[in-house]
């Protein structure tokens, strides 16, 4: 019988339980797919947490995969038995071997794309493609500011938003993250713990301020991140890292700073056939191009608790794999 590991209950991650059963037949518009690599994200533990809200319990959290279809429903005409395909965003259900999809959430993968820089990519592609394209459309001669440019996301967003023509600031944690961050296109690297980061935003854009900041953080962080963009800029809430997000008056958005506050949701996004069909168009088209996927961490699928400690404690660069 195939394994998943189900969440039982809101709280740490030892709510994250293995458990076998047996799968139904996918339905007359599902395909069911054998998966060959999955993404753990931080919103797996937003939703283990409780700050996200899962359809039940128990529930089967990730968002995010790659695999091989096995079988097709009597209604699907996009897909056939041997395809690889990867998927981001609802339903959730991806800690699993095996799976049965909707065949509208699949997209094929591209000859030359591996199944696991695929399933490390794709969810974070996405969201990359919204805030760069939809929140705020990056162009030559911006200046963008990343907070934490050493995950996943920030180094695809560092990569990207160079591509568009933009000068990437970011922030790190560590000289180790912040090399890495360099080695995929970082312009500056701030190492927020030796250093006041909205003082080296303001010093590094002359006073200015960058055009549009991107904050998974939350707390304090993106309270101060205000300081860091320049008037009209916009400031994108895109996490909460930290546990909290703050209470931001609309009073301190203008008229003072007169920014925009945007808190996108990557599930709207990827929900909308039009608005996922062109997200996972260009990153594949990125990737083709030369985008890098650092996959930082690799843990079978029966050690996903761990998986989501060692993201959640920030000891990991670069994307997080299960191997099913």
């Amino acid at each position: 019988m195939p394994l998943t590991i189900a969440m039982t209950a809101a709280g740490g991650t030892d709510v994250l339980k293995p458990v076998q059963a047996d799968l139904l037949a996918p339905s007359a518009t599902e395909v069911r797919l054998r998966q060959t690599a999955i993404g753990v994200n931080f919103v797996d533990i937003y939703q283990r947490q409780g700050l996200y809200p899962v359809p039940g319990l128990p529930a089967v959290l990730g968002v995010e995969g790659a695999g091989v279809v096995e079988a097709v429903g009597a209604e699907v005409g996009t897909l056939r038995v041997g395809d690889r395909v990867a998927y981001a965003g609802l339903p959730l259900g991806g800690y699993a071997q095996i799976r049965n999809m909707p065949a509208s959430r699949l997209v094929r993968i591209p000859g030359g794309i591996d199944d696991r820089t695929a399933a490390a990519a794709i969810f974070r592609g996405v969201t990359a493609h919204m805030l760069l394209e939809r929140v705020g459309r990056v162009r030559q001669g911006m200046v963008i500011l990343v907070h934490a440019a050493a995950g996943g996301l920030g180094l695809i967003l560092t990569q990207w938003a160079r591509h568009l023509g933009a000068t990437v600031i970011g922030t790190v944690g560590s000289r180790e993250k912040a090399e890495l961050a360099l080695s995929h296109g970082l312009d500056h690297a701030i190492l927020y713990r030796e250093a006041d980061f909205v003082a080296e935003v303001r010093r590094l854009t002359g006073g200015a301020g960058v055009d549009i900041a991107y904050d998974g953080i939350g707390g304090e962080t993106l309270t101060r991140t205000l300081d860091t963009v320049k008037p009209f800029g916009t400031v994108a809430s895109i996490g909460q890292t930290s546990g909290s997000l703050p209470a931001i008056p609309l009073g301190e958005l203008g008229p003072r700073r007169a920014l925009s506050l945007a808190r996108p949701s990557i599930f709207a996004y990827a929900n909308d056939p039009a608005f996922y069909a062109l997200a996972t168009t260009a990153l594949f088209e990125q990737l083709g191009r030369g985008l890098k996927i650092n996959i930082g961490a690799e843990f079978p699928l029966i050690q996903a608790a761990e998986a989501q400690a060692q993201l959640e404690r920030g000891a990991t660069v670069g994307s997080i794999l299960l191997r099913p």
